[in-house]
């Protein structure tokens, strides 16, 4: 008898996970919304049977009417403005910054042992505590908000460029060079594509680090944005005008988090397939 196993009748089953079903568009937004939407209710049935008191929570219904006096008048986009403009400008400038760096200290040891070890210093340094040293250099005005927004959002991209252009598999660089692909092609058709996932990566904790960054940079020595709104309606016990900035900051961030995922498809096609 011949002990050999005949491969032909071996069939190598995927895992279960693989094979469930893939839920339709319309399921998968329910099940997204299922949860802001019982909190919605619980907060309206809440405020409705007087259970929340309106000087701890503002009814929902009072927030919508404070949403849609400040945008009628005008104060919240021009607030909102000032703030997507002063997000954007830092994370533009950071996250190029932090690209740049990141994958200079990946490709080569010298611009690594020149740059990695501030980096990560940099990084043990909490971006908030920048804010007297930069307004000591550069005043109250929007050069140094934009520029604590732009030091929160280049680190995460430092370190995730970093790591992506480094845990490249050499066996792919090598077999790149042996069929003769010059350094830039090297560049441009080995290492950014594998190093992509860990850039988008990157690229959405930049996002919320600026978020952050943008928070506390108009909650100190700022006349305009969404955070002096914020302070004025704390000022003046305006709950539901608090209720409305924090809603606003929430849907900037789902906001960015959708344009990564959306690149992500764009860029990283196989994946989705």
């Amino acid at each position: 008898m011949s002990a050999a196993i005949d491969h032909a009748d071996v069939t190598l089953a995927p895992p279960a996970s693989l094979h469930a079903r893939p839920r339709s568009p319309r399921s998968s937004l329910f099940l997204r919304l299922s949860v802001p939407l019982l909190i919605l209710l619980a907060w309206t049935l809440g405020s409705a049977s007087g259970a929340l008191p309106r000087n701890v929570l503002a009814p929902p219904w009072t927030v919508l009417d404070s949403a849609w006096s400040l945008a009628r008048s005008g104060v919240l986009w021009h607030h909102l403005s000032l703030s997507l403009t002063r997000a954007g400008l830092g994370l533009l400038l950071g996250g190029s910054f932090g690209l740049c760096l990141g994958i200079l200290a990946g490709l080569s040891r010298l611009a690594e042992e020149l740059v990695d070890p501030t980096m990560q210093m940099i990084r043990a340094v909490p971006f908030l505590a920048l804010i007297p040293l930069l307004i000591v250099w550069f005043g109250i005005g929007e050069s140094s908000k934009i520029l604590l927004i732009a030091a929160g959002a280049a680190k995460p991209m430092y370190l995730n460029a970093y790591g992506g252009v480094r845990n490249v598999d050499p066996k792919i660089i090598e077999a790149a060079r042996i069929f003769g692909l010059a350094r830039w092609r090297l560049i441009a058709e080995i290492y950014f594509p594998a190093a992509l996932p860990s850039l988008m990566v990157g690229l959405r904790l930049s996002t919320t680090m600026a978020l952050l960054a943008l928070i506390g940079v108009e909650v100190i020595n700022t006349t305009q944005g969404i955070g002096f709104l914020m302070l004025q309606a704390q000022e003046y016990f305006k709950t539901e005008i608090l209720i409305v900035c924090v809603v606003i900051y929430a849907l900037f961030g789902l906001a960015t988090d959708l344009v990564v995922r959306r690149l992500e498809r764009l860029l990283m096609p196989w994946r989705a397939a």
